[in-house]
């Protein structure tokens, strides 16, 4: 009876054990199937870099990869490459975690400035600097785009400076407040993603002031090395040759010549040495032109000009351009460079000024952008601070064949201010708001690009 009962058990168990075994087969036979049809799917999408589809099908190879036992590693490490976000292992926690609802990073004070670093990247618009005076003491102030989990207010501590400090004034908006007996000379730069606020010595200011011939007015935000600095500005143009004709008779060659007044007047008044091309109604050769330059040893050179677009096109076109030299690559800086080039050079044929340009001044062509890079910022800035984002357009920077700037053997630029033939725009152009702000903005990119490359 006893030998019968286990006999049974037997049969069960060996029963149990072959369906097990069979459906564990069945099972294997459909993930294996399932690998080899995703694998091939994985593989096509990495043929044609789809890499949302790369991410899906290599987390199912994974999946159908543990259940038939294979080795699935290399996948692995290549879904982590592709979606960092979705790690097979748990990611390992930092001390330290950024919260969003903060962007700067940092407050240091050195012996004679401050340093605020920035999680992100930062640009000009950023910093706002403005300065009061009352009977007894001179502020300056710094109101800067941002918010910083330690600002208490927090005093810092200057031996020239009577106080200062650091303050949170609105949900986005950090003030640091400069107080002083005497006017505070400072100078603030604008790096990537930290702003440098420096106090000056005042045996070097003395210096500075001494060095500028002219009586002009140096503002504290101001004073760097642009005593060392000298800069030739050249208006367009001039005499016999009028340039661009606008409406209501409006010659190029005047309105770009008041710019170049203007612009004059901003940059000494930043401590430049600046000398003009010509300061009257007079035609000047454009060899000539940077025979100046040269002969001034100039750290830079800036052609100012007004755009003009054909009649079909008149209505259409718009903006602010930058050009630096270098041949042309389309066709509106060849059409705008033809316009420019009408003074000279006109015996040369195309591939010969193309290979002119090549080889005279591949030197100073990285400079020359890096030049044309800030000054179209700073023009942008300045007049869209008063006209509106929308009202001004940015028609970018670009290479152009300027033989004005062919001789020049520093960095040099053409600006087009905007268009003397668009109806809104050229009525702009002509007045002196205009021309004094885009002078503020061409003289702020100069010091900017001056203290990024000293």
């Amino acid at each position: 009876m006893k030998i019968n009962i286990f006999r049974d058990i037997f049969k069960i168990f060996l029963f149990i054990s072959l369906s097990y075994q069979s459906s564990f087969a069945i099972s294997s036979s459909y993930y294996q199937d399932k690998f080899k049809a995703t694998k091939k799917l994985y593989l096509g999408a990495v043929i044609s870099n789809n890499k949302s589809n790369e991410i899906k099908y290599l987390k199912k190879l994974i999946t159908y990869g543990d259940k038939i036992e294979i080795n699935t590693l290399k996948y692995k490490k290549e879904l982590n490459r592709l979606d960092k976000t979705t790690s097979v292992h748990k990611p390992i926690k930092t001390k330290f975690t950024l919260k969003p609802k903060y962007t700067i990073k940092s407050i240091k004070q050195t012996k004679n400035s401050i340093i605020i670093d920035f999680y992100n990247n930062i640009n000009s618009s950023f910093l706002k600097f403005s300065e009061k005076r009352d009977k007894y003491y001179y502020f300056d102030y710094f109101d800067i785009k941002g918010s910083y989990k330690y600002a208490k207010p927090t005093k810092l501590s200057f031996k020239v400076l009577n106080r200062t400090i650091v303050k949170q004034t609105s949900k986005n908006r950090l003030r640091i407040s400069l107080k002083s007996k005497r006017n505070p000379k400072t100078i603030y730069i604008i790096n990537k993603k930290q702003i440098i606020i420096k106090l000056l010595d005042k045996v070097i200011v003395k210096k500075k002031v001494s060095s500028i011939k002219q009586k002009v007015k140096l503002l504290p935000s101001d004073l760097f090395v642009a005593s060392k600095k000298t800069i030739v500005i050249d208006a367009g143009h001039g005499g016999k040759d009028s340039g661009a004709v606008g409406n209501n008779r409006k010659y190029e060659k005047s309105i770009v010549l008041n710019i170049t007044k203007y612009l004059k007047q901003e940059l000494q008044r930043k401590g430049f040495r600046v000398y003009l091309t010509r300061s009257r109604d007079r035609f000047v050769k454009l060899s000539k032109r940077t025979h100046l330059a040269n002969k001034k040893k100039a750290d830079m050179f800036i052609s100012i000009h007004a755009n003009a677009a054909r009649k079909s096109r008149a209505k259409e076109a718009h903006g602010i351009e930058t050009y630096f030299l270098s041949p042309a690559r389309s066709a509106r800086a060849k059409r705008v460079a033809a316009k420019e080039n009408k003074g000279d050079m006109r015996s040369m044929g195309w591939s010969s000024k193309n290979s002119l340009l090549t080889i005279l001044n591949r030197g100073k062509i990285t400079a020359s952008n890096k030049m044309a890079i800030d000054i179209q910022k700073n023009m942008l800035f300045s007049l869209r601070g008063k006209y509106g984002k929308n009202n001004i357009k940015d028609g970018g920077v670009r290479e152009g064949p300027f033989w004005v700037l062919v001789g020049a053997q520093m960095p040099s630029i053409l600006i087009e201010v905007g268009y003397i033939s668009h109806p809104k725009e050229s009525r702009r152009i002509n007045t002196k708001k205009y021309q004094k702000l885009i002078a503020k903005g061409i003289a702020k990119g100069c010091e900017s690009y001056f203290l990024k490359n000293q």
